[in-house]
C-alpha cells in the first residue's frame, strides 16, 4: 500500500492541508504531521538542543494528525527519526494559502518541508496556491486534484536525489492547464511599522516580472499551474569559471 505523508507551514488546521490529505487518500494511506500553529515564511528552520512539544489533532472528518509545535523541516526532520512510521512513499507539502514563486522559495516552510523529506531520501512536492484569500476547503479543490495528477506520476518515475517538484496554482478551480516553469524573479516591496521599540515587517503581496514566459510567475499569472523542479544544490555553476578568474589566494 502507498504510503504518504503530508505536512504543511499554514498550521494543522487550515484548509488547505485538509483539502490535500483529503485527496491523497486516493493513492494510498496518508498520514499527516503538521505545525501545531501557523508557521509560514519560517524557511528552512531546524530546531537543535531544545524541547520541541508533540501533540495530536482530531479534524471533523475524524483525522488524527500529528502536531509539532515547530516548523516544517522540523515536522518532516522528526518524522524521519521515527516519530511516525518511515519512510514514506511521498512527501507531500501545502497546500500553502498563497504562492511560493520566485525568491519566496526560500522563505517558504512549505517548500522546505519538501526540500527536507529530499534530504532525507524521499521524494517530495510542494504545493500552493495563489491565493491568500482562500479560507475554505472547497477553494482548493482543482489545486488537490492537480497535486494528485503529479504526485501519481511521481510515484510512478520517482524523482533524481536532492529534486523536489515546487506546484503552483492560480486562485479559483478554473485552471487552463500546467506548465513546466522555472524560477521567476519576485519584487517585494515590503515596509517596516514601528511603534517604539516594537517593529513589524508588512507589504502588500509581493509582485513579479509576470512578463517572463517560461517562470513560474507568468505561468500562474496566466492561468495556469506551474510545476518547478527545485534542487537543494545552490551552486552558481555558471558563475564558476568567473570566480576563478578573480585569482583569489590565500
Amino acid at each position: 500500500m502507498t504510503y504518504i505523508l503530508v505536512t504543511n507551514d499554514d498550521g494543522v488546521n487550515a484548509p488547505g492541508i485538509f483539502a490535500l490529505a483529503q485527496a491523497m487518500r486516493q493513492l494510498g494511506t496518508v498520514q499527516v504531521i503538521a505545525p501545531s500553529k501557523n508557521q509560514s515564511a519560517t524557511g528552512h528552520k531546524k530546531t537543535l538542543f531544545q524541547d520541541i512539544l508533540v501533540g495530536k489533532a482530531i479534524w471533523p472528518d475524524g483525522t488524527e494528525a500529528i502536531t509539532i509545535d515547530s516548523s516544517p523541516a522540523d515536522c518532516i526532520a522528526l518524522a524521519a527519526l521515527g516519530l511516525v512510521a518511515w519512510p514514506p512513499h511521498l512527501v507531500v507539502s501545502g497546500i500553502n494559502r498563497g504562492g511560493n514563486m520566485g525568491q519566496d522559495i526560500t522563505y517558504s516552510g512549505t517548500v522546505t518541508a519538501a526540500l527536507e523529506a529530499a534530504i532525507q531520501g524521499v521524494p517530495a512536492i510542494a504545493v500552493s496556491v495563489a491565493d491568500r484569500e482562500a479560507t475554505e476547503p472547497a477553494a482548493y479543490t482543482a489545486a488537490a486534484e492537480a497535486a494528485v495528477h503529479v504526485a501519481r506520476r511521481v510515484l510512478e518515475k520517482g524523482l533524481p536525489p536532492f529534486t523536489v517538484l515546487n506546484l503552483n496554482l492560480p486562485a479559483g478551480n478554473d485552471i487552463k492547464g500546467i506548465r513546466l516553469t522555472r524560477q521567476g524573479v519576485r519584487i517585494y516591496t515590503d515596509e517596516m511599522e514601528r511603534k517604539g521599540d516594537v517593529v513589524r515587517i508588512v507589504g502588500p503581496e509581493p509582485g513579479g516580472k509576470f512578463e517572463e514566459e517560461g517562470t513560474d510567475l507568468w505561468a500562474v499569472h496566466n492561468g495556469y499551474a506551474s510545476l518547478t523542479p527545485l534542487h537543494l544544490d545552490l551552486t552558481a555553476h555558471r558563475f564558476l569559471a568567473d570566480l576563478a578568474a578573480w585569482d583569489i589566494t590565500l
